[in-house]
């Protein structure tokens, strides 16, 4: 295999050995080696994959399982994933896996409409996984216990699929939930830790989707597919200052709006009561879409987080990524996710944070819509998809070889701080992991694009990256990017963006004016406009069911047309907005804050 020049590489070895040594932030989607899976090998289609994640704090160390994945990720610090292969795991693998830490064990369940084992860890750092108990009873399909707001026709179905674990640290009682479905609820049952965690009693149904009600529950593009009826799944229950919130992914995996909602009662099986400032996690506009299905925890200090399962869908309907957000409840108890920026870096936690936004790094994006040119292209698949800010467009080398470049210029000198490369399957013909299965490549820059100096590399460790973040050890000031490529496994060389993050010299845009919002006649929609700033890259609409409560943002980019309609408000609620841009500078004060009844 021909590589990039060992000169090259040895003259950036002492610069990536400080970067890695010192990362401090991370980005969405997350960067870990995601798994080429068999589900389409019958069809011959390629792609990486995940979902559904959960990550749990185990022994100071934070451990991630995923959908179909052969194993898990294990992190110190939240940023930085190492791949755990077990000693055993299920022959199905595991999809939308149930797992909790509770105490010196992890326990781990598979989605399953038969008979299966729960598994568990003492030790995840060596991959040794043993069986808890022998069988997990599938649940039979009776008739479900009647209940007011649940039809008491609905029978349970077998299960549990999309499985997830509670125990209540206070009572010591352990339950189960499940549900992922487009009829049926969600259910929970409560578990005899006495005889190993099998089931007492009969299932409860819990809660189902009112999309005639939530707007966000509606299933489609920005919800607005009238024939597929919406998915509920991917239960979890938090347990938080004396409540139980039960929170569910909904409308569904596909598409921009997959987002978690929750409902919240006195008791681990209800009454539950819908949150009215639902959805909880929500991010249907930016590069990273999608926020449905993760699960919420607290970090080694404290920190509440929000895993979610972005949307790619080039491939398969079901090709997908993970993510991560800072969470928390407010002093009204009111759980939210922060997805302000969710697709910029982000500094990992080292402390107690004490606002939800001042994780943000504050760098910009530079490369949006930047002109690019490559060394080689095949067919229609132009350089520019790579500047765009979607992830189902792409750019295809001519061959898959070392020394493909791809330039981008900035447009005037910048200081970059961080570079994302985003790989595309296109026709990779991988179905597995092995050892060849590995990313490398370096970024040079240029202030004229004359003379190119090292700027960042992938390093020695081999492992597969096709979401590679890499934050500089030190800002550089430049206005050319170039990627320099050495090596994937797949059959050709794709990628969707490269994203570049520092700030622009100069202050961030005007506050935007003239913000309007306008309920429909059907008031889960609303249209929103405003007056469009001059040097603005995007906006964000930011709006809840309070002026000091907007959690919510929908971020459009500047050259998207007005208005933006928001399909996602709940019948009879009145709610908030107010608009900030955003620049390669920096961000604006929001705007006058609107409401709407």
């Amino acid at each position: 295999m021909v590589r990039i020049c060992a000169l090259l590489w040895l003259a950036l070895g002492a610069q990536i050995a400080v970067a890695q040594s010192g990362a401090r932030t991370y980005i969405n989607p997350l960067d870990i080696d995601y798994r080429y899976n068999f589900e389409q090998l019958n069809r011959g289609v390629s792609y990486r994959s995940s979902a559904d994640a959960v990550i749990q704090l185990h022994r100071g160390e934070y451990y991630l399982f995923a959908t179909i994945a052969g194993g898990y990720w294990r992190s110190r610090n939240l940023g930085t994933w190492t791949f755990v292969q077990p000693s055993r795991w299920p022959f199905s693998d595991i999809v939308a896996p149930g797992v909790l830490a509770v105490r010196d064990s992890i326990y781990l369940l598979q989605s399953t409409y038969a008979p299966r084992p729960v598994l568990y860890i003492t030790e995840p750092r060596t991959g040794r996984i043993e069986f808890y108990n022998r069988l997990l009873p599938w649940l039979p399909n009776a008739r479900a216990r009647e209940d007011e707001r649940i039809a008491p026709t609905d029978s349970v179905p077998p299960g549990p699929w999309d499985p997830q674990f509670f125990h209540d640290p206070d009572t010591e009682k352990w339950y189960l939930y499940w549900g992922s479905s487009n009829v049926y609820p969600l259910y929970g049952i409560e578990l005899d830790k006495q005889k190993r965690l099998v089931y007492m009693g009969r299932p409860t149904p819990l809660i189902r989707l009112h999309p005639e009600e939530h707007g966000w529950e509606r299933f489609g593009w920005d919800h607005r597919d009238t024939v597929i009826r919406p998915y509920i799944e991917g239960a979890w229950v938090t347990k938080h200052a004396g409540r139980y919130y039960l929170q569910y992914g909904a409308p569904g995996t596909e598409h921009n709006v997959y987002a978690t909602g929750t409902y919240v009662g006195d008791h681990p099986l209800g009454p539950f009561q819908y949150a009215n400032y639902n959805p909880v996690s929500y991010k249907p506009g930016g590069f990273v879409t999608g926020t449905g299905h993760g699960n919420t925890f607290q970090d080694a200090y404290g920190n509440w987080w929000s895993t979610g399962t972005p949307w790619i869908g080039y491939n398969w309907t079901f090709e997908r990524r993970l993510a991560l957000f800072p969470a928390g409840f407010d002093g009204d108890g009111q759980l939210f996710a922060n997805t302000r920026f969710g697709d910029f870096p982000h500094y990992l936690p080292t402390r107690t944070w004490q606002s939800k936004d001042e994780l943000f790094t504050g760098w910009m994006l530079l490369s949006y819509r930047k002109p690019v040119t490559v060394s080689s292209v095949r067919d229609t698949f132009q350089a520019g998809a790579m500047t765009d800010e979607n992830p189902r467009t792409f750019w295809v080398a001519n061959q898959n070889r070392a020394g493909e470049t791809v330039t981008i210029d900035l447009g005037a000198i910048r200081t970059v701080r961080a570079v994302q490369v985003n790989y595309a399957d296109y026709q990779s013909n991988l179905f597995i992991n092995d050892s060849t299965v590995y990313t490398e490549f370096a970024m040079l820059h240029s202030p004229d694009g004359r003379g190119w100096h090292p700027l960042t590399e992938t390093g020695r460790a081999r492992r597969d990256r096709p979401n590679a973040y890499l934050e500089l050890p030190a800002p550089v000031r430049t206005r050319y990017i170039r990627y320099q490529h050495g090596y994937v496994a797949a059959a050709n060389l794709a990628i969707s963006d490269i994203r570049i993050f520092g700030n622009a010299d100069g202050g961030p845009p005007r506050t935007p004016a003239e913000l309007r919002v306008r309920r429909a006649a059907d008031p889960r929609n609303a249209f929103i406009s405003w007056k469009p700033v001059n040097g603005a890259v995007g906006y964000n609409i930011l709006w809840g069911i309070r002026p000091d409560k907007l959690y919510q943002t929908y971020q459009v980019f500047a050259d998207r047309p007005q208005p933006l309609e928001l399909r996602a408000l709940t019948l009879g609620q009145e709610y908030y907005f107010a608009v900030e841009a955003f620049n390669e500078s920096g961000v604006s004060r929001p705007g006058r804050v609107v409401r709407v009844r």
